[in-house]
């Protein structure tokens, strides 16, 4: 009898008390699917938002396994999967749930291979998070020496929009942020003007931007239409303080001669390859060094409440992230002999790809495990 993975559940809707941490029965892949051995678990904004209910009217229900992002090492195929993906470390997206576990369930065309150098962490820091940034830049068709307005900058997507657009050759690249020491580290990645969560600033901030990009809404956006320049494009890419007001596009129509434009932006739209390529080219952007995982704290999975309660409580700049705190090499080991024939298909007679893990001296090969 297989032993139950330790996952974090939402029991029903509310605050961080709400999760809890389950057995749950070792999953196996589906056709198109593999099985991954967590060693980092991203926690995001979508994942409070999930559990509060907000999300209730598009589907998000209790009773469901919380996560979308994680890294670890493949341990099983299913049908269809190239089986040499079995013991490879990678970073997958699960969907909107089942990443907050030991062992999670992703579809392989989200497999990113993670570069040697690259942390299970960085990888989770970094990884929808900037591969959303990009994407929103490029949604708002953000131009090389235009201004930048990232507003709610110190979560996981605005630390990564600061830096991609400060590299990318922004002329300004202003953020609002809630205190000065915030702000400071925000330059330190680039910013060049930090405003209030108001969007009031010092003189030197530039009097408009050719693009903002929202990661909070709520009541305060309509206010920001005025902070664009003519034919400016404000871009939402979140929504952590609630949905805007039903009229907040008056504000922009009642400055009709600045043609000005509003979008929203969501990574669903676009296509897996797309999204593949281009955390893959975020990864390799780090080992270079040009971007930075901001890492805010990392908890073990049995401590996802607290993860949700610094959330809560605004203490976050950057990521957490979460990692189990069983031993995963043994599970690992022992998923990854048993499933290594097993995940071939019958008439692939070659080996998987031998996975050489520094920090566990081990090489797996088919026929078992070496020292």
């Amino acid at each position: 009898m297989e032993k139950p993975v330790k996952a974090v559940m939402v029991k029903a809707f509310g605050g961080p008390e709400a999760l809890a941490v389950v057995d749950f029965p070792d999953p196996h892949p589906a056709a198109g699917q593999v099985s991954i051995t967590t060693e980092a678990i991203g926690v995001g904004g979508i994942d409070a938002l999930i559990r509060s209910g907000a999300l209730a009217a598009y589907g998000a229900t209790p009773g469901r396994i919380l996560g979308s992002e994680v890294a670890g090492t493949v341990t099983e195929v299913g049908e269809g999967v190239d089986s040499t993906w079995v013991g490879r470390r990678v970073w997958a997206l699960t969907g909107e749930s089942g990443g907050y576990a030991e062992e999670a369930l992703a579809s392989a065309e989200t497999l990113v291979p993670l570069p040697a150098d690259l942390s299970a962490v960085a990888a989770v820091t970094l990884g929808s998070s900037a591969m959303v940034a990009h994407f929103a830049l490029r949604h708002a068709h953000f131009g090389h020496g235009e201004s930048v307005l990232v507003r709610g900058a110190a979560g996981g997507i605005g630390v990564m929009a600061v830096q991609i657009a400060a590299r990318d050759g922004a002329g300004a690249v202003a953020v609002t942020t809630s205190s000065a020491e915030r702000g400071d580290r925000l330059r330190e990645l680039g910013a060049t003007h930090v405003l209030d969560r108001l969007g009031h600033s010092a003189l030197d901030a530039p009097a408009g931007y050719g693009v903002i990009l929202d990661i909070v809404a709520g009541a305060g956006l309509p206010s920001f239409f005025a902070r664009l320049e003519p034919n400016g494009r404000m871009v939402a890419v979140g929504a952590m303080a609630g949905m805007p007001p039903a009229d907040f596009g008056m504000e922009m129509v009642a400055a009709f001669r600045k043609s000005m434009s509003f979008a929203t932006f969501s990574a669903d739209t676009v296509p897996a390859l797309e999204r593949r390529a281009v955390t893959a080219e975020m990864f390799a952007a780090a080992s270079r060094g040009e971007l930075k995982a901001v890492v805010h704290e990392v908890l073990p999975l049995e401590q996802a409440v607290l993860a949700h309660q610094k959330m809560e409580g605004g203490e976050v700049f950057g990521r957490i992230a979460l990692t189990p705190s069983r031993s995963w090499t043994t599970s690992l080991l022992t998923r990854q002999t048993t499933h290594a024939h097993a995940a071939r298909r019958p008439h692939d007679t070659t080996a998987p790809t031998v996975a050489f893990r520094p920090d566990l001296g081990v090489v797996v090969h088919p026929s078992g495990i070496r020292h």
